[in-house]
């Protein structure tokens, strides 16, 4: 049987609707009688305008000859970088300290434990400043830089990555299984970053401003996500682990093959929450000046073009938007997991 709201309630809607849209209204004739005030027209004509400033950091093509519009691109290219970096390694390692937190060994769990309480409960922005100005900058110069596994460098001026080199007619020299699937993807070369002169060429360069902030929000997120992980496989039946035992499976069969599928069912919606707490929390990189939207478009292009009102609208719409679509596909992806486990 459907359940229709009384009459009351039917009202009660209608009335807080209108309520609604004619505070709206004000606030619009408001921002209007401001704006006239101060001699200043509403638009966003000014995208259109050059920039004429620099973005150290950037994904596609950028020179200051560029218009705002570009720079908007850019820095949300920027932001999307750093929030889906996060969010992929934030959730690796949550589940590793959740894991931990569970551990029957006393060391691993009480590692697991500090490294929550003390995260949790500092604050964001300290850590990403600290990761900057207390590791990043107090490592060596890209002469005595620090020579990782992989080919990785690790110097003042950021982080070295080898890059792959697609294939233009030219044949990949290497041999075995994964020069066959390089070969297959288009890959010629990998190409390792390297010190030439004072500097490192070659390679992919990740800059000292984007691995704080990416440092620091991956680590304090990692703290929430750990909790989310133990709170959802401590929330699975106990006959589910004495059934998986009966069966004969080994505590890592155990962990893999039976906790966690039924307990991602319970994660899913938490960690859509701290998902999109990450994204919004990029804007958290203007205190290192990681060029992101609100670092370039509410700062940089906000002090240039004086359009305040126009621009603080943008980013919020932008930011809206990402986590709206973000949400949806979280929720879908729920509804998902729900429906195979029926």
């Amino acid at each position: 049987m459907i359940h229709r709201p009384s009459r009351a309630a039917e009202i009660g809607q209608w009335v807080f609707l209108l309520a609604v849209l004619a505070l709206g209204a004000l606030l619009a004739s408001m921002l209007a009688d401001n704006l006239a005030r101060r001699n200043l027209s509403f638009g966003f004509g000014f995208l259109g305008a050059r920039a004429g400033f620099d973005i150290p950091f950037h994904l596609i093509s950028w020179s200051p000859f560029d218009t705002y519009a570009r720079a908007l691109l850019v820095s949300l290219l920027n932001t999307m970088l750093v929030a889906a970096m996060s969010v992929v390694t934030a959730t690796l390692l949550g589940v590793l300290v959740g894991i931990m937190r569970l551990s029957v060994n006393w060391l691993l769990r009480t590692i697991a434990l500090v490294f929550v309480e003390f995260v949790r409960n500092t604050p964001q922005l300290v850590q990403i400043i600290f990761w900057y100005v207390a590791i990043l900058q107090a490592l060596p110069p890209p002469r005595q830089s620090i020579v990782l596994p992989g080919g990785i460098l690790l110097n003042i001026r950021g982080l070295g990555l080898p890059d792959l080199v697609m294939r233009q007619g030219g044949l990949f020299a290497g041999s075995g299984a994964l020069a066959a699937a390089l070969l297959a993807a288009g890959v010629e070369r990998i190409e390792y970053p390297t010190l030439t002169g004072f500097n490192v060429t070659g390679g992919t360069q990740i800059p000292p401003e984007l691995v704080a902030l990416w440092a620091g929000l991956t680590i304090y997120s990692t703290a929430f996500i750990a909790e989310i992980v133990r709170g959802s496989i401590e929330a699975v039946p106990a006959g589910q682990h004495e059934a998986a035992r009966a069966l004969g499976l080994h505590p890592g069969q155990l962990l893999f093959l039976v906790v966690l599928p039924q307990a991602v069912r319970l994660m899913v919606p938490q960690l859509n929450s701290q998902y999109l707490n990450i994204i919004k929390s990029t804007t958290l990189g203007a205190a290192v000046a990681y060029p992101e939207i609100f670092q370039i478009f509410a700062g940089t292009v906000m002090n240039q073009s004086g359009k305040e009102v126009e621009i603080i609208i943008i980013v919020m719409a932008v930011f809206l938007s990402i986590n709206l679509v973000f949400s949806g596909f979280m929720n879908w992806y729920n509804a998902r997991v729900a429906l195979v486990q029926k």
